[in-house]
């Protein structure tokens, strides 16, 4: 019976594709947590896109956004870090 051997970069590319799924699904879960209300789908950029502005009241308005915005770009900077 004959072993399969990846080679290194396969194994370190797919831990660190696992790992950052993991991250991507924790930063979901938070923004989810704090809009509980909200439906927000997988692309955060498509939730910013096809926003209607004007359609909640100004201070949920901002803060929505704010809490989308941020939560997009932690998931395009990586584990925290900011731009």
């Amino acid at each position: 019976m004959s072993v399969l051997r990846l080679p290194g970069f396969v194994r370190r590319r797919t831990g660190a594709a696992r790992e950052g799924d993991d991250w991507a699904g924790h930063v979901r879960s938070e923004l989810a947590l704090d809009l509980p209300d909200e439906d927000i789908g997988e692309d955060l950029d498509d939730c910013l896109d096809f926003y209607e502005m004007g359609s909640k009241p100004r201070c949920e308005e901002a803060e929505y956004l704010a809490l989308v915005r941020d939560a997009r770009d932690r998931l395009l900077w990586g584990r925290g870090s900011k731009p």
